[in-house]
């Protein structure tokens, strides 16, 4: 079954909606990191049990595969310098550029902020906070809603460029500047593959000590890479669900991930996924193996799950809370209903849960 042919109900994206008061927003992580609460969503029964993230561990089957993404955010959000002004513009100062996703030939797609003024063909300069020049980039492409594709100049070690003048480039929700904290705060702690843009924000919660309870407990980890992109930040544009389309993410699928995973579909062990990064992972490469074991590879995928969606390897799913309105909140009603996911929603805004990246999440089994 590719992604294409996947079956989605007849929907409109405002069938996602639910009350959010804007103060239950999370604008700091939780001041000690696993300390989360965590509400328990029944699929079969609808029933929700009020819990904490400590209790996870007890929560989960000894012989469950645990599924986590250990992709790594990298300080995306940068600040720069137009070098040429065109005749009867204004200086437009600094230009806000968020870097969303790498091409194969090196290029990067960003958001640019604002973007009106910043054509093809223009130099963008990066200084540090003493004005030097760190980077500089040729605006080579421009799409829709201030995207443009940049080449950046070659330097010795981009990556420790981006550490030097970059910002965490945490989530347009979050009514604040990055700060030192952000930097290993908006990590997960198993994280180690750079490219990310946005955290998959349900693995901040693990700790060191939470993940040896879970092996402890006779569960099996295993880690997929997917580079969460510019999708994470892009509204829905359209009304209708099956009008849904989603941008292309790089994922990796290891050796050694193929092999837990076709070793626990043999062997009937539940498959548990952390985030919907992981799902959408997951249940890609299985599209794409239409029904033989897994293989070891990488590739892209810009696979939307919507209610009417079968799921084939996920069994259970560890999520933080969705905007409404969005494709995870869709993902997340395929895979539990879309009234009991409303249903736990207006449950956790009654209960005064946190929301959103550095707010409390849901076990749904």
């Amino acid at each position: 079954m590719s992604d294409q042919k996947i079956q989605r109900e007849d929907l409109s994206v405002a069938d996602f909606d639910f009350d959010l008061p804007e103060e239950l927003i999370a604008q700091q992580p939780p001041a000690v990191r696993g300390t989360s609460r965590m509400l328990c969503v029944d699929r079969t029964t609808a029933a929700l049990t009020d819990a904490n993230f400590a209790d996870f561990p007890s929560l989960l089957r000894p012989g469950d595969l645990l599924v986590q993404n250990d992709s790594r955010v990298i300080p995306a959000r940068l600040y720069a310098r137009r070098t040429v002004v065109r005749q009867n513009e204004q200086p437009t100062g600094r230009v806000e550029v968020l870097l969303t996703s790498v091409e194969a030939d090196g290029g990067w797609r960003a958001l640019v902020n604002p973007g009106r003024k910043v054509n093809v063909g223009e130099q963008l300069v990066f200084p540090d906070a003493a004005g030097e020049t760190v980077l500089a980039a040729e605006v080579i492409e421009r799409g829709e809603f201030g995207e443009r594709l940049l080449r950046f100049a070659p330097v010795e070690d981009f990556y420790a460029a981006l550490e030097r003048i970059g910002h965490i480039p945490l989530p347009p929700y979050i009514h604040r500047d990055d700060t030192s904290d952000d930097r290993e705060r908006y990590q997960t702690v198993y994280s180690r593959e750079r490219g990310s843009v946005a955290a998959p924000t349900a693995g901040l919660h693990f700790t060191p000590q939470v993940l040896e309870a879970v092996r402890a407990r006779g569960v099996e980890i295993a880690r997929v890479t997917l580079h969460v992109g510019l999708g994470t930040f892009a509204p829905l544009h359209v009304d209708r669900v099956n009008e849904v389309k989603l941008h292309r993410e790089r994922y990796t699928l290891s050796l050694e991930a193929a092999n837990a995973i076709n070793n626990a579909v043999r062997e009937g062990r539940r498959i548990v996924a952390v985030g919907t990064t992981t799902v959408r992972t997951l249940e890609h490469c299985a599209s794409i193996a239409d029904g033989q074991p897994l293989e070891a590879h990488s590739g892209e995928t810009e696979i939307f799950i919507s209610p009417g969606y079968r799921f084939q390897l996920v069994q259970a799913l560890l999520t933080n809370f969705h905007l409404p309105q969005s494709s995870l909140l869709m993902l997340v009603s395929a895979f539990a209903g879309r009234e009991n996911v409303l249903a736990a929603c207006r449950h956790a805004v009654q209960e005064r849960y946190r929301f959103f990246s550095y707010g409390d999440c849901m076990f749904l089994s």
